[in-house]
């Protein structure tokens, strides 16, 4: 039983007449009663969850019951987030499943019987299509898991549903919503309903601000898990390219593409990505991911951030008043902390190089996608035959903004083009090389920043209001990890923290994210209000 643990402690004895290593499940009455007494089930994260169950306390069927409780609550009725585009009708017998090999003596680790949602550009088996949010992808069902919910499935995950997002991963076109999909509507940001989400794993952020599963699952090609997580005062993920298997997820680019944990804590990130970590012979990116995977929930300490030499980039947008005081808590927490200068950095170039290579890959990686679906699943195959439908389907896919992006991205020349080759080198060098020259001159374990400014009032049919900094293009584009931790409200309003770390170095990252987060205890509870006062 851990520290945390402690908590069922006291109900495990009403259920089990000895606690063993792992106790027997109890029954589900019981379970059910069990959480009732110790809380809602949006006041736990992940690893208290999972405490209950190692102590007896709980059972998979009860917690998840829970959840879809929770989520027709508010995600269905109530402030109606519209973070849940649905849920799997198998949920609870895949609960009793985790509850009777627990009864039979079997106990996966802390994933067990953990109900967990995930981003709707990502497959997995059932009745539910992978839809990346477009009603051309509506009959999309593969039958088949992704390899990363199949590693989730097989830590002992519960594939609670899935979430909305912005369609087709917000890359359709520069004027869009963050958080819009004509599957899914609008996602709300549970701190304020006017304000937007974030994206493009809008429907992972709210959803989890909201207390609807135990555990999320995003995906980024730049900063759509790092800007949800932000804006909705979660801890979000966003690992190494090529730490986590990208097959049978809706693609962007190749390049930069990674999946990834969004949670309440880090230590239930790093629990997450302990799960999903590993090599996919059949994706080339993953090849040295076993080399470097491990249990990344060991070793986080509230004291990891003494001796570490942290890089600090301070945007001239930033909130001083948090910023200076996150800093504060990480030289309390022993770090010395050294003020990096990104000014030689030509951003509009490395930007202009990045637009390039996500078009191309766009075009290429969605035909190889479309094409590799199961025989007549969708009509489409390219790119242009889903620019043919929404123009066809314009009330509904086009009520709001266009598809200029995807027309631009059509017009590309192909994987070969020299003009594709040059952007990416280009950007890749502009990126990496400022990242490793700061990191090895300056010696640093880390670097950090302020993730994004406050979230904006959603305006559907006039695009997005960005506001304050976002740190997510560099760690995105050179594929570098960069987590984001919640460092308080700003105008009252969720804004994070991150912490960038160097190729495969995603577990220094959580160490330091840890540390932070315990020393700092910076998460806001979401209110649901109309909207927000932004004096706070």
């Amino acid at each position: 039983m851990t520290v945390k643990g402690a908590i069922w402690a006291g109900l495990a004895l009403l259920s089990s007449p000895l606690i063993a290593s792992v106790a027997p499940p109890p029954t589900t009455e019981i379970a059910k009663a069990n959480l009732a007494k110790a809380g809602p089930i949006e006041s736990f994260d992940l690893s208290q969850l999972a405490d209950g169950i190692d102590d007896g306390a709980l059972n998979s069927e009860a917690i998840t019951a829970a959840y879809l409780a929770r989520i027709a609550a508010v995600d269905d009725n109530g402030p109606m987030l519209n973070a849940v585009i649905a849920t799997f009708p198998d949920a609870l017998d895949q609960a009793r499943a985790m509850d009777a090999e627990l009864k039979a003596g079997k106990y996966r680790g802390p994933m067990h019987g953990m109900p967990v949602l995930v981003k709707d550009n990502i497959e997995v088996a059932g009745p539910i299509p992978t839809t990346a949010g477009s009603l051309a992808l509506a009959t999309n069902v593969t039958g088949r898991d992704a390899p990363l919910i199949a590693r989730l499935r097989e830590a002992g995950a519960v594939i609670l549903g899935k979430t909305n997002l912005s369609e087709w991963a917000n890359i359709r076109s520069e004027k869009s919503t963050s958080g819009w999909s004509a599957v899914g509507g609008l996602t709300k940001n549970p701190h304020a309903l006017d304000r937007n989400s974030c994206g493009s794993s809008s429907g992972s952020g709210s959803a989890m601000a909201a207390g609807l599963a135990a555990a999320t699952i995003g995906t980024e090609t730049d900063g759509s898990i790092t800007c949800p997580s932000g804006v909705n005062g979660i801890v979000g993920f966003k690992p190494t390219v090529g730490l986590i298997s990208r097959r049978f997820v809706v693609p962007i680019s190749h390049s930069q593409d990674t999946a990834g944990p969004m949670t309440r804590t880090v230590r239930d990130a790093a629990i997450m990505l302990t799960a999903m970590a590993g090599t996919d012979p059949q994706d080339a990116a993953t090849a040295e991911a076993d080399r470097w995977r491990g249990n990344y929930a060991a070793g986080l300490s509230v004291t990891a951030l003494s001796g570490m030499r942290i890089g600090v980039l301070r945007a001239p947008d930033v909130d001083a008043a948090r910023f200076d005081a996150a800093i504060a808590t990480l030289k309390a927490g022993g770090a010395e902390i050294i003020l990096l200068d990104s000014s030689k950095v030509d951003g509009e170039k490395m930007g202009a190089a990045e637009f390039k290579v996500l078009l191309a890959e766009l075009k290429a990686d969605l035909a190889a996608y479309l094409q590799g679906l199961p025989q007549n699943l969708v009509p489409h195959k390219t790119l242009a035959d889903i620019i043919a439908f929404n123009k066809v389907h314009a009330d509904t896919e086009l009520a709001y903004f266009g598809q200029e992006t995807f027309e631009l991205a059509d017009k590309e020349a192909g994987l070969d083009d020299p003009a594709y080759k040059t952007a990416l080198a280009t950007s890749r060098q502009l990126a990496a090389d400022a990242l490793n020259s700061m990191l090895t001159t300056h010696r640093l374990d880390v670097i950090v920043a302020q993730t994004n400014g406050p979230a904006w009032v959603s305006t559907l049919g006039k695009g997005d209001a960005f506001t304050g900094p976002s740190a997510s293009q560099w760690p995105a584009i050179a594929g570098f990890p960069h987590l984001t931790v919640p460092m308080g409200l700003s105008g009252g309003l969720p804004v994070g923290l991150s912490f960038i770390g160097a190729k495969w170095h995603d577990h220094v990252v959580l160490k330091a994210g840890f540390a932070y987060e315990q020393l700092s205890q910076m998460r806001s509870v979401p209110k649901f209000a109309a909207s927000v006062d932004e004096k706070q």
